[in-house]
């Protein structure tokens, strides 16, 4: 980790006057944003092994990136921690409102790090929240009809509003994409400003002065002669507006925005050049761009930047810590002031107006053309085009424009608005309660809608929703179709047809073959792909579900794990009507019943299911309706049940099979079916039995020659592959199983390291190192329920003392980061009256052991308290 990146030291100042520098601002904004990833029929991100270690690609970046900025790390010389800081409460940022939504299901605390970050930047900055609003699903907005736009911007407010408990005062535009209409559309809405890029300033000017007091210009023949002409505009070549100031984009019917131009060099200094490479360095950069005071009249200047905020942590390892440093550095050096785009526009309105450039935006040369033509830029594969980017913007927009009118037709009887509803359906988004949902209904239906027609109208929504998600901008932004990111919004539009053949009858069923047509002139550069047609029924049609999948998935998973009567099944609820299971030899048959509900859209199903499972992967299932309020269905699965337990007594298998495939039709459902977190989880339960075995067969053969690999050792002799391998296993295995057990025994990890090293064992350092990661934070979690709990008991605290001393010692990197952080919140608690001398002592070493500078801290905390 290179010193300069983190370590505090004085700030050598640039030279300026004080006046100056109390006229200079910096910002730093980030755009947090990964597209939606979720699987639109489950509404959960399964597993992505491209991520790997990781589950899935948010689950990654968070590690990387949102969760270290929340927690950003400044060191010493030494590499000590001295500080502990939040970047976002210090910085501009704002975060795609789809990825808020993963951050809050999935990882509690980092989503609670941006949040109180914009609480605690309300207090820096003069009332204004430095989180900034966003378009809510990442639409190139000047692409998008303008009905689309208007949803966008609305649902991107609401979604603020929900979770930031404000209003915002800015929003973020997905890849700054931008028109004059667009602008008007966020300023109708009450948004005061927004961010671009240097090169899409057209032109600007001064503002022309005020109009004069009517009083003082009493006659026509003298109006003309108190109001100067304005003055001329200055076109802006080869984006050198000037970056250090706002501006005012004059709109229609009296409205306005205004604009920020974020300096564009440094931007890319940021993301391409290594300027993250030193926190120092980034801040000089910062002060750097500021205009000499001789050059202009003293004046407000803001140095900002604009990047995506994955460069800090993500794209550039520690960079989050580089950021931190440089804001440190700022505030240190006294030569500006570290503030926000609302508080600067609060404090110095615009004095200049600006043009956009229309249909612009910040990573295409040629406009927005990277969103629907082959416009050359890509990443990079040479060879490959994008003609394919033409033909999928117009499937996708056919499939909108044709099933608006049909929704509006089939909403008429309904809703009051279709488009009305749809702006307001992200309310129901945000929070799928019942309540939530009623309220929704009490606004926007026609009438009192009975379980079908609430259903109807949940699914025409739900079908909205998707022709929003099916324009998330990432599905253009690379080099071929068959991407991940270009298949999920194919998978969007999946869902929509899926909706609309269930919705529209024969109209709607007709719009696949049609939309097929049109996708498949989308070219892929893979031969073996062939085009966006073969996509679609390669990748997404295997995705497709309705009721009976989701209990065929129930149904099989509970041959290896036990569900309540009533439980959750991602996007589904589960009620258990009646499950069974007969074990025969290796053999084991299970039979039941269940209820499936969408929370989603509300549509109900029930089902009755027989699996049978004859050991490790061998497994099938069938599933089919079952009516409980028909007599000769309820007849018919006790006769089925009671043959199935005659069959199992007797131990006939065959027997078996015969009477489910009678009963059922088919075994049409095996592992495979399972959705794909549950198969992975199902396979490793397997594959840790085997693994089990095999690791208790290794450990006995190395115990049982130890000595002799350790003469050969001594004795320079190579050991036997065989022998080796089976010393590798048994000591890794050995170590993992030392460093998580419950009572830590560190003489018996010292051992075995010493072992280790003795027969010239290669240790499984990721492995390890994540086993003994999260191993220190179990003991830090338990002693922050001891504190949460108003107790500071002395064993809990030794043993955590005791862990990390021995992890320390370690020979390989230990990643404490989670425990560092719990340490720091238990001591900037206020509520330490329990905390004894003793306690305080040993919690001071914990730190010390943490690798945290806690001499440093304190003196921090005393003169804050001063």
């Amino acid at each position: 980790m290179a010193k300069s990146r983190t370590s505090p030291k004085a700030a050598k100042p640039l030279p300026t006057s004080a006046g100056a520098a109390n006229q200079r601002y910096v910002c730093i904004h980030g755009h947090f944003y990964q597209p939606p990833r979720e699987n639109p029929w489950l509404e959960t991100v399964e597993v992505q092994d491209s991520a790997a270690p990781y589950h899935d690609w948010n689950d990654r970046i968070t590690a990387e990136c949102y969760a270290p900025n929340g927690a950003s790390r400044i060191q010493n010389k030494q590499d000590e921690i001295v500080r502990i800081v939040n970047n976002y409460a210090r910085m501009s940022f704002n975060f795609g409102p789809t990825l808020l939504s993963w951050l809050a299901d999935k990882t509690p605390r980092a989503y609670s790090m941006v949040l109180d970050a914009d609480k605690a930047s309300q207090q820096r900055y003069a009332g204004h929240g430095s989180a900034v609003a966003q378009v809510y699903n990442h639409i190139i907005m000047p692409l998008a009809s303008r009905r689309d736009a208007i949803t966008q911007i609305r649902w991107g407010i609401a979604d603020f509003e929900h979770r930031f408990a404000r209003k915002p005062e800015g929003m973020w535009l997905a890849e700054t994409a931008v028109n004059r209409a667009v602008l008007d559309l966020m300023a109708a809405e009450g948004i005061q400003f927004t961010i671009l890029a240097p090169n899409q300033c057209a032109r600007i000017r001064k503002l022309p002065p005020a109009e004069p007091d009517a009083a003082l210009v009493p006659t026509e023949a003298t109006e003309a002669a108190n109001v100067p002409d304005p003055p001329p505009w200055l076109p802006t070549p080869d984006a050198t507006v000037d970056s250090t100031r706002a501006y005012t984009v004059r709109l229609d019917q009296g409205r306005s925005i205004a604009v920020f131009f974020y300096n564009g060099p440094t931007s890319r200094a940021i993301a391409f050049e290594g300027l993250l490479n030193s926190g120092e360095d980034y801040a000089r950069r910062l002060l750097a761009d500021f205009k000499p005071p001789e050059e202009l009249a003293p004046q407000p200047q803001l140095s900002h930047v604009a990047t995506d905020g994955e460069s800090y942590g993500h794209h550039h390892k520690h960079g989050e810590m580089a950021l931190s440093y440089a804001m440190h550095w700022i505030e240190n050096s006294g030569q500006a002031r570290l503030t926000n785009y609302a508080e600067f526009l609060a404090m110095h309105p615009p004095e200049s107006e600006a043009e956009v450039a229309e249909d612009t935006s910040w990573s295409c040369a040629h406009g927005v053309e990277r969103w629907r033509s082959n416009c050359g830029c890509n990443g990079g594969k040479a060879g490959w085009n994008q003609e394919w980017r033409a033909p999928l913007r117009a499937a996708l927009d056919f499939l909108r424009d044709q099933t608006a009118p049909l929704a509006e037709a089939l909403a008429a009887p309904l809703l009051k608005d279709l488009w009305a509803a749809r702006d307001a359906y992200i309310g129901v988004v945000l929070d799928r309660s019942p309540s939530s949902t009623n309220r929704f209904f009490d606004a926007h239906a026609c009438h009192p809608l009975c379980e079908g027609e609430r259903t109807t109208v949940l699914e025409l929504l739900e079908l909205e929703r998707h022709t929003q998600l099916m324009y998330t901008s990432c599905g253009w932004f690379f080099d071929e179709i068959s991407g991940i990111e270009t298949v999920q919004i194919i998978a969007y539009a999946g869902r929509v047809l899926q909706l609309a053949a269930k919705l529209f009858g024969r109209p709607g069923v007709a719009l696949e073959a049609a939309f097929l047509d049109i996708l498949a002139r989308a070219k892929s550069n893979v031969p073996e792909v062939g085009d966006g047609g073969q996509v679609y029924r390669r990748y997404v049609t295997p995705m497709r579900i309705g009721l009976e999948q989701v209990g065929a998935h129930y149904a099989i998973s509970s041959i290896f794990r036990a569900y309540p009567e009533d439980g959750e099944l991602f996007c589904f609820d589960l009620h258990r009507d009646s499950h069974e299971s007969f074990t025969s030899g290796r053999g084991k048959v299970a039979l039941g019943r269940a209820r499936i509900r969408s929370r989603i859209t509300e549509e109900t199903e029930d089902i009755c299911f027989a699996v049978l499972h004859l050991g490790d992967q061998n497994l099938s299932a069938a599933v089919r309706r079952y009516s409980p309020g028909d007599p000769a269905d309820v007849a018919a699965f006790a006769t089925f049940s009671a043959e199935i337990r005659q069959a199992i007594r007797k131990a006939n298998l065959p027997e078996v099979i015969r009477l489910i495939d009678r009963f059922f039709g088919a075994l049409a459902y095996s592992l495979t079916s399972l959705f794909a977190d549950e198969q992975h989880r199902i396979l490793r339960t397997i594959l840790d039995r085997t693994l089990a075995e095999m690791e208790d067969s290794l450990r006995k053969i190395y115990e049982d020659h130890a000595s002799l690999l350790r003469f050969l050792t001594e004795s320079g002799m190579a050991a036997p592959p065989a022998l080796a391998i089976a010393a590798n296993f048994a000591l890794n295995a050995s170590l993992r199983r030392a460093i998580e057990a419950e009572e830590f025994d560190a003489p018996e990890i010292e051992a075995l390291l010493a072992r280790a090293a003795a027969d010239q064992v290669v240790l499984d350092t990721q492995v390890l190192s994540f086993a003994a990661g999260q191993r220190m934070k179990r003991a830090m979690v338990k002693l922050e329920a001891a504190a949460d709990a108003g107790r500071a008991p002395a064993t809990g605290l030794n043993s955590a003392l005791a862990i990390a001393a021995a992890l320390r010692a370690m020979p390989f990197e230990v990643t404490l980061w989670q425990s560092q952080n719990i340490w720091n919140d238990l001591f900037r608690r206020s509520d330490r009256n329990y905390w004894s001398a003793e306690w305080k002592t040993g919690f001071h070493k914990l730190g010390e052991a943490l690798n945290i500078c806690v001499d440093q801290l304190v003196i921090d905390e005393a003169v804050s308290a001063f």
